[in-house]
């Protein structure tokens, strides 16, 4: 279609898509802001101005109007659970986004009542107390009154879970159910789980409990990861680092992934991760694999990127700030160092869960013995995982060994749990951004979506550049905080340097992949407290409008509907957005329009009381004084 001016022109070439009219931040030092771009067979061809792309409109050129938007490269959130979310996303009731507790639990009685016979309301991750105005948990009382016959499973971070009295009896919890290892089912005075289960520090209590509601089948599962997709295609996201996960079993809980990308209908680029999920035989699952598949192995929607987030089960520590940090066994690193040198003799790389520096100390060593051999990094790419306790020292150690770091905005929902446990001077560096940019480390930014923070990436990037949590907490000092363009950078070109991908993604610039979002505010402008309402309001992918709404509604491709039909995504959708706190200029119109006429109505009430003569006699403004 014809729009600004740019009539089609019958070439060879012609774009696909072409973007006019935006405030472009491309990410390209060479050229660091345009108006417009064009895009061909999934690919930039053209970054400038109206004049540079006007040749590539054809008679099939999709012409969009920016409408002086801001413009950014695809997000890419470089640590995201996002094969096992789509699995779930349409069986859960999000909580993310929720104000008050009161809310979430009106939702979560509604659910109840249209959820059928056999099949659980579940509340899983994304949210945090400290968000509610309440400032708390949901009791085991009000899920039993707002769902006395339908089981409801609440998971709160990796610190617990609330459970109704049906949920206790279909989990097959009785007086009877010894505490597993890392875990507490806490009891009454009678010996009966009351419906608080604790991770005691391991969270596999609170897994291995969700693990026994219903799941999905079929294209079930399908259209479940479609609509995640396309809820992550609404907040700018074009690319997820998949780190895998307990309870992400391979090659089975992968083929939804695999079957989308068969038929074009991926709308996020996935780079994922093989985690060996059974304790004893992580070895054997990882010689296995090593064999038969190859990191890089498939294309630009769907890649082997390695192996972790867990190489063994042995050297995991667990990030349950609510606990006192885990005393990890002595003697794992035997096992840690078949499984390092396995995958390093084999050309593969990985990415490691290290939450404490006791731990990435202990990793380290491991790592600088095989490089006196020779061995590490031999070529591959690796990289710590979350690190909110690193040290000066291991940051060097790293640095030397050309790894990168990967973090996410837990502390965004544990904040305030962290900084009771450890102080505000442990706190104030969780994790050390500014030093482990300041030694030139790739350090790409993420979530760690969908069992703990939430899949909003704008909620980590206001974390990123203020440093409070969802409770608004700061956290971090101005030291340990970047401003938005670099943060920006660590949810971009960062986030495909992990993958080796930072020759094709990343920026807005010929050659590169048509990866954009068109925010709903601007970026670099808004208020901080407004970084956390932005959404897209067009999201491209390989030049595929897979997200539109706005102005550009009916643009995108359609979806399925929601299945099954009681979903809660059905009813409630995703994340649950909240107004910006800042005030536009037209809701400041219409603000002082009422203050106006609540004014003149105050003045008949005392006119008709006698306070004040019914009509002025004279007036009087002083600018017009003669």
């Amino acid at each position: 279609m014809p729009a600004g001016g740019l009539m089609p022109r019958a070439t060879d070439d012609a774009a696909d898509l072409i973007v006019r009219n935006a405030k472009i931040h491309t990410g390209d030092p060479s050229r660091p802001q345009a108006e417009a771009l064009a895009i061909k067979d999934g690919v930039i061809t053209v970054v400038g101005d109206d004049n540079d792309v006007a040749p590539q409109v054809g008679p099939g050129t999709t012409v969009v109007d920016g409408l002086g938007r801001r413009m950014i490269p695809g997000l890419n959130d470089a640590h995201l659970h996002v094969i096992r979310g789509g699995l779930n996303y349409v069986l859960e009731l999000r909580w993310d986004g929720v104000p008050t507790l009161r809310q979430g639990l009106a939702m979560l009685r509604e659910q109840a009542a249209r959820t059928p016979k056999g099949q659980w309301v579940r509340v899983v991750g994304g949210w945090s107390a400290e968000q509610f105005a309440e400032r708390r948990l949901p009791t085991v009382a009000e899920l039993n009154a707002a769902a006395p016959d339908t089981p409801v499973f609440v998971l709160h971070l990796y610190q617990a879970a609330v459970l109704n009295r049906a949920a206790l009896k279909a989990a097959g919890f009785t007086r009877d159910t010894p505490d597993p290892r890392g875990g507490q089912i806490v009891r009454g005075r009678d010996g009966e789980p009351t419906g608080m289960l604790l991770a005691a520090p391991s969270a596999l209590i609170l897994y291995a409990t969700l693990a026994k509601a219903p799941v999905l089948e079929g294209e079930d599962r399908k259209t479940s990861t479609r609509h995640f997709l396309r809820e992550l295609n609404r907040f700018g996201l074009t690319s997820a680092i998949d780190a895998a996960g307990g309870f992400q079993n391979f090659p089975d809980n992968y083929s939804t992934v695999v079957e989308l990308a068969e038929a074009g209908q991926l709308s996020v680029r996935i780079a994922y991760h093989l985690f060996p999920q059974t304790a004893g035989q992580e070895i054997d699952d990882l010689t296995r694999w090593v064999e038969t598949v190859r990191p890089e192995d498939g294309d630009a929607w769907l890649r082997l990127n390695g192996a972790g987030e867990n190489l063994t089960w042995a050297a995991a520590d667990f990030e349950n700030f609510a606990q006192p940090r885990p005393a990890l066994a002595s003697g794992y690193e035997e096992q840690f160092e078949k499984a390092v040198r396995l995958l390093m003799e084999n050309g593969w790389g990985f990415r490691l869960h290290a939450t404490y520096d006791e731990t990435i100390r202990r990793d380290l060593a491991v790592f600088e013995k095989l490089a006196a051999e020779g061995l590490f990094p031999a070529g591959n790419r690796w990289l710590f995982d979350h690190a909110e306790t690193v040290s000066a020292d291991s940051l060097d150690r790293i640095t030397a060994l050309g790894g990168a770091l990967s973090v996410q905005n837990r502390l965004s929902f544990q904040g305030e749990a962290f900084l009771r446990r450890y102080g505000p001077g442990i706190a104030a560096d969780a994790p050390p951004i500014g030093a482990m940019l300041e030694r030139g480390l790739t350090v790409g930014a993420g979530t760690d979506a969908t069992r703990v923070s939430s899949y909003n990436p704008w909620l980590a990037l206001h974390w990123l550049v203020t440093g409070r949590s969802v409770g608004d907490l700061v956290l971090r000092p101005p030291h340990n905080r970047v401003d938005r363009r670099t943060a920006l950078a660590m949810f971009t070109e960062a986030g495909a340097s992990l993958t080796g991908e930072q020759d094709v993604k990343g920026v807005l610039r010929p050659g590169f992949l048509g990866d954009l979002a068109l925010l709903s505010e601007d970026y670099f402008t808004v208020p901080e407290p407004d970084i956390v309402h932005i959404e897209s309001l067009l999201t491209v992918v390989g030049g595929r409008i897979v997200h539109a709404v706005a102005e550009y509604e009916g643009l995108d491709e359609e979806l399925p509907p929601v299945s099954p039909a009681w979903s809660p995504v059905a009813h409630y959708g995703g994340y649950q957005a909240t107004p910006p706190t800042g005030l536009s200029g037209t809701r400041q119109a219409e603000l002082l329009g009422q203050a106006v006429a609540e004014s003149e109505q105050h003045r008949q009430w005392r006119a008709r009381r006698g306070l004040t003569p019914p009509t002025a006699t004279t007036s009087f403004d002083p600018c017009f004084a003669l």
